[in-house]
């Protein structure tokens, strides 16, 4: 039997101070609405974002921040053409592949962290 049902979220680290630039990247940039968090963790910083399929993109504080090169969430876009133009808009660079076996491309939000964008 399977205990497991999906994937509920993803937490990215970012270091303190974080919450502007997070909110203009995932709120501005990539169009993600802000969650309010549960006000027990609010005094850790941090800020969540809402993704369409009803799960969440969590941007967490950590003290000895040191940004994700490898590791990294891969998000769906239904229009990568029009992605890849809205990042260019926001001077965000991306990096176009296919090695996947699905046209996608490689971003980094502003604290550095890996992220993927995959047509589908």
């Amino acid at each position: 039997m399977t205990l497991i049902t999906g994937l509920d979220h993803v937490l990215l680290e970012a270091p303190a101070g974080c919450e502007p630039a997070a909110r203009a990247f995932y709120g501005g940039v990539l169009g993600l609405s802000e969650v309010p968090k549960p006000t027990a963790l609010q005094a850790r910083g941090g800020v969540w974002f809402a993704l369409p399929d009803g799960r969440q993109m969590h941007i967490g504080v950590t003290p000895d921040f040191a940004p994700r090169l490898k590791g990294h969430p891969a998000l769906r876009c239904s229009d990568l053409a029009a992605f890849s133009a809205c990042c260019a808009a926001h001077r965000v660079s991306t990096r176009p592949d296919q090695e996947g076996g699905v046209p996608r491309l490689f971003l980094h939000d502003p604290f550095g962290n890996r992220l993927e964008v995959v047509q589908g």
